[in-house]
């Protein structure tokens, strides 16, 4: 069985933990910023394609935060400490937020995450950006009253970063599964951005939107006709964006609600005429 945290990573971070008092916080970044890249070179060659750095962080941060309750350090002031250093390595800056989010499973201390992660929403570093939609998942599961009233702030962010943030945690990706048997839950936030003018956050919808294509098929197909023809520019790139995985198995669905003779994503090119 493939053991992501093996002892000698144990060893490592008991260590760490052990002298977090004793030492400046530089060193124990550096031995953060270490033991995620030992335990990545220990991962088998053949588990890294499914086994990433976001993997590490999140299984990390688990590990982590109980030792740390253990040995009496403030978690928010710690994590926070970490995060809010823009030239730490940007993966331990994450392992920072995975513990903010953990810290703020616990009663009361909800606020003071999500002001965390509206600001990783636009962080600098991409690495941070991506890491955190994914890391707000749990939260979202948790409180999804909550979480909603904050999304619903966010679609109207003038950041575009916190509006692609929006779209991205909410894909309904495995961490989501949830929400298969809820679609409403996540289609009714991010509607308010069907007609998104700036490329990244709508490139993220039009992702999150293929996503559905596979999930509620019926759903989604509704929604790609209705942003393909209520006559924005913005809400038609959505719904051709939303076509990249359907065209391969209905090209000629997609191009005649399209209006299109041929569709192209990436290298590939589908032609109507090929298909008639």
């Amino acid at each position: 069985m493939f053991l992501l945290i093996k002892p000698t990573h144990q060893k490592q971070l008991h260590n760490l933990v052990q002298k977090i008092s004793k030492v400046p916080k530089s060193i124990i970044v550096e031995d953060l910023a270490s033991l995620i890249d030992q335990i990545r070179e220990d991962i088998p060659e053949k588990k890294r394609i499914s086994t990433g750095r976001y993997t590490i962080i999140k299984k990390l941060g688990q590990e982590t935060y109980p030792r740390l309750e253990e040995v009496g350090v403030n978690l928010f002031e710690f994590a926070a400490g970490i995060y809010k250093e823009p030239e730490v390595d940007p993966f331990v800056r994450s392992f920072a937020v995975q513990l903010i989010a953990i810290y703020g499973l616990e009663i009361g201390k909800l606020n003071k995450t999500l002001a965390i992660f509206e600001e990783a929403a636009s962080d600098d570093h991409w690495i941070v950006r991506e890491c955190s939609s994914g890391l707000i998942r749990k939260l979202v599961k948790a409180f999804p009253t909550e979480l909603s009233k904050w999304y619903l702030g966010l679609v109207k962010s003038k950041d575009p970063l916190q509006r692609r943030f929006v779209s991205e945690s909410l894909r309904p990706v495995v961490e989501n599964r949830w929400i298969h048997k809820d679609p409403d839950y996540a289609l009714s936030i991010i509607k308010y951005l069907y007609k998104e003018s700036e490329p990244y956050p709508r490139t993220s919808i039009g992702n999150n939107l293929s996503d559905w294509m596979r999930v509620d098929p019926e759903r989604a197909w509704r929604i790609v006709e209705e942003l393909a023809t209520n006559g924005n520019k913005n809400s038609y790139w959505i719904a051709y964006r939303a076509c990249r995985n359907l065209v391969k198995t209905k090209p000629v669905q997609v191009m005649e609600l399209l209006g299109l003779d041929h569709y192209k994503y990436k290298t590939r090119i589908y032609h109507l005429k090929d298909y008639q």
